[in-house]
């Protein structure tokens, strides 16, 4: 066992507006380090999230006014992740990510390991107590906080958010993090979940879609809209048709308070009730893929499921202990409801549509055209909604249905064909999210990326921040398919943007919106050499990245393989000017990129070039003498010498070529020199 102090390692808190919330992340050297006095740090932290590599155990204590804590163990959110495959998944592999945990206003952080851990990362977060904006409360629902009520900045969400067809289930979850003691360190705790999950975790938003704390607030999380079926990161292999409700504490040993548990009961029964899902009912899935049912696996899950019954976790704790109270206290909330509908067949056939009521009702089946007008109608009485209508012989290329019972009773909706179907907008998105229009010829333009389920005039919208109009960037007529706009800032000063698409067809616009950073703080990056040997022979020993600041930024300077981070090389804040930083490159032979993020007032921008680390020399061997004919291992330059004279100089890929000289030798020397100026062994002829 080896304990780390973590003493914020000489942490800096820079100057942020996101949120109130501030996160800042350092590595802990695991090597040769003892017990360290715990010594006052002049900055503070409430909320610690802890990353680790490894299969071995994390423990950690931290060091308030009164003294130290009491070690806990950090439980690792073995699944609380996005789906395998997922732009968000990709982020941190091979990490495994702790629960983030409430502290209490702290100063110093220590960590105690287990077994075999090869690299810790602590995530220090502050996250201060603010008032709460007025809460949602829609028909049949719970009072909603929503995210700007709790204070959510939506400039650090990455990517507009997906949406599953259906809901079949929602996946109770517990934080195991402190909870809070008052309803205001409630919000200071969600923002701190928030700012862990995109910031540390790498995630596009928070990976809850709701979240309950012990004093029975309700806080929406994932952006996206909460009678929409918003994909999160909650359960991995199971985000898509599931919603995620994560009651905030840690209820391992111990049942939540009656007013978390009522608040909880309220949210199922009004989500359970949009979706038209019975509380007690079990529902067919296919796993997306995780540790405990592989990709394709399928099995059944009750419509109210534990995170337990998707992995291998103990997460809700002793609550899954009470799902099943909770559905039947949910099934009986908000009565009458209708649930299950379905629609079975398409225009120009016969189309079915049934559905189950709670109680025997008076029940119809309504089909409309594009303009509202009634073109069929069924009706009955009982608990099964049975109807059927003869589409041989619908005119139009669509039209929409209602299932009703009452004005008691929440509808089910949808339509027939492509008309009246609005526009589909899907997966927009700032690649880069942070550009510099600077003119150096790197990341001098983003590509604003949309999808059209269906031919619309499309119009490329540029708002502030804050939703504010500032100009409109184009407008034309677009076919179904992706489609990429390029931007190139248009002389628009640093700052935060929005860039809003609206798609029209017909009378209906749909509109989806991404966030972009306008900073033109970065230029001139660039590395030398860009293939390096660190094998200490004084040749491209080490890399030197160098790049200029035009005002003060906070610069992480590291190295990846793939999307995984490999090697932190430097973070920390710098003046204006020009920078260098050098890495001696202490890792495995491959190919990797330096990767340089710049963040200041405006944001985050980050630039990537290629680097390759190679100590294997390449190789000369003779395949033929007359002609001469040559084998190289490795793309190289290779360098001939006829009798003490350097004659010619050849830039070879690998594999065999003929030598020609052009002159008569006695004797012949070669060698060959890699990218990486690693130099093979001289070849002789006679």
């Amino acid at each position: 066992m080896k304990v780390i102090a973590a003493a914020l390692l000489a942490l800096a808190f820079p100057a942020t507006a996101w949120g109130g919330a501030s996160l800042v992340t350092r590595e802990v050297p695991l090597s040769g380090q003892r017990t360290l006095a715990a010594a006052a740090a002049p900055e503070r932290f409430n909320l610690v999230g802890l990353h680790w590599k490894g299969p071995g155990r994390v423990d950690l204590r931290v060091r308030r006014t009164s003294g130290w804590s009491s070690w806990r163990a950090v439980e690792a959110e073995a699944e609380d992740r996005p789906d395998r495959g997922s732009r968000e998944a990709s982020r941190l592999r091979g990490w495994r990510l702790g629960a983030l945990q409430w502290t209490g206003e702290a100063r110093r952080l220590q960590v105690r390991v287990h077994g075999l851990v090869s690299r810790v990362r602590v995530h220090y977060v502050w996250s201060p107590e603010e008032p709460l904006g007025r809460s949602l409360q829609m028909a049949g629902s719970p009072a909603i906080l929503t995210r700007q009520a709790w204070g959510a900045d939506e400039r650090i969400r990455r990517h507009s958010p997906r949406f599953a067809s259906a809901l079949t289930t929602a996946v109770v979850h517990h934080t195991a993090g402190g909870e809070a003691s008052t309803p205001a360190r409630s919000a200071a705790v969600v923002r701190g979940i928030y700012l862990y999950h995109v910031r540390g975790n790498g995630w596009d938003d928070v990976g809850y879609n709701f979240l309950v704390d012990r004093f029975g607030q309700v806080f929406e999380g994932r952006y996206g809209g909460v009678e929409r079926n918003v994909i999160g990161a909650h359960s991995q292999g199971f985000n898509t048709g599931t919603v995620g409700i994560s009651v905030i504490g840690n209820y391992a040993r111990r049942p939540p308070t009656p007013a978390a548990r009522s608040a909880l009961v309220r949210l199922l029964a009004w989500r359970m009730d949009v979706a038209h899902v019975d509380p007690l009912s079990s529902a067919p899935v296919v796993s997306g893929g995780n540790p405990k049912y592989r990709k394709g696996v399928p099995l059944f899950l009750r419509a109210i499921s534990g995170h337990r019954d998707t992995g291998f976790t103990t997460c809700p704790g002793r609550l899954y202990g009470d799902l099943r109270g909770i559905a039947a206290s949910v099934a009986g909330l908000g009565l009458p409801k209708l649930y299950t509908a379905e629609v079975e067949g398409r225009l120009g056939q016969f189309v079915s549509f049934s559905a189950r009521l709670s109680t025997a009702l008076p029940w119809t089946v309504t089909i409309t055209d594009t303009t509202g007008r009634q073109v069929a109608q069924g009706s009955g009485f009982g608990t099964n909604v049975q109807w059927t209508w003869d589409a041989r012989f619908a005119t139009l290329p669509g039209y929409r249905w209602r299932i009703g019972a009452g004005v008691g009773v929440r509808p089910a909706s949808g339509t027939l064909g492509a008309a009246g179907r609005p526009a589909v907008i899907q997966d927009v998105s700032a690649d880069p999210a942070g550009f510099t229009p600077n003119g150096d010829g790197k990341t001098d333009t983003t590509a604003i990326t949309y999808e059209l389920g269906g031919a619309a005039a499309v119009r490329i919208d540029l708002q502030t921040e804050q939703g504010s109009p500032l100009a409109t960037l184009q407008t034309a007529t677009r076919a179904a398919g992706r489609h990429v706009f390029a931007w190139n800032g248009g002389g628009y000063p640093d700052g935060r943007y929005r860039i809003v698409v609206a798609a029209r067809a017909g009378s209906r616009e749909v509109t989806a919106t991404t966030n972009v950073v306008l900073s033109r703080t970065l230029s001139g990056f660039g590395i030398l050499p860009a293939a390096i040997s660190p094998n200490g022979d004084g040749r491209a020993d080490s890399l030197a990245a160098s790049f200029n600041l035009a005002a003060p930024a906070l610069a992480n300077l590291s190295i990846r393989r793939g999307r995984a981070g490999v090697v932190s090389v430097f973070d920390s804040l710098l003046p204006i000017g020009l920078h260098t930083i050098t890495w001696p490159g202490g890792v495995r032979d491959g190919a990797y990129s330096v990767t340089l993020t710049v963040t200041d007032s405006a944001g985050p921008v980050t630039q990537l070039l290629p680097v390759r680390v190679d100590r294997v020399p390449p190789r000369l061997k003779v395949v033929n003498k007359r002609p001469l004919r040559v084998s190289l291992s490795e793309p190289a330059r290779v360098t001939f010498v006829a009798d003490g004279v350097m004659s010619t100089v050849f830039r070879r890929k690998a594999g065999v070529f003929t030598v020609v000289l052009g002159r008569p030798f006695a004797r012949l020397d070669a060698f060959a020199e890699d990218a990486a100026a690693n130099v093979g062994p001289r070849l002789r002829l006679r």
